[in-house]
């Protein structure tokens, strides 16, 4: 009889109000919770079912193709500079504005530029 009142009293603890939340809790919500097990399947699918990559075996491989990737990008700019520059020289013929018209050439001219960037630092740095 001792043990059962004594399991009661520290054991057990009988909670009449069966009030589990702490006094400072903020209330979450329907919302908040379906958020929050939203996060925590998304932490877990990452977590669990990552695939490890593995380096290809020549590392100046992976660099040059990111170099020749940039500088597609590089040229695609160039070539639409290049037909801009071609469109204002044509308005400027148009209008016979001398302003517009070595704005136009300029921007030909960085068009050029900017497409063949990749050769010309190749024709630079190849030396003799």
């Amino acid at each position: 009889m001792l043990l059962k009142k004594t399991l009661n009293r520290f054991v057990l603890k009988k909670n009449p109000k069966k009030n589990d939340k702490p006094a400072n809790a903020l209330p979450l919500g329907r919302k908040g919770r379906l958020g929050f097990s939203v996060y925590a399947a998304a932490v877990l699918c990452f977590c669990c079912f990552s695939i490890p990559a593995f380096a290809a075996s020549d590392p100046l491989g992976v660099v040059n193709n990111l170099s020749d990737f940039i500088f597609s990008l590089i040229r695609a700019i160039g070539l639409i500079l290049l037909g801009w520059g071609v469109v204002q020289v044509g308005l400027s013929f148009q209008s016979h504005d001398p302003s517009q018209r070595s704005q136009g050439f300029l921007t030909l001219a960085g068009g050029l530029v900017v497409t063949f960037a990749k050769e010309i630092l190749d024709l630079i740095t190849a030396g003799p």
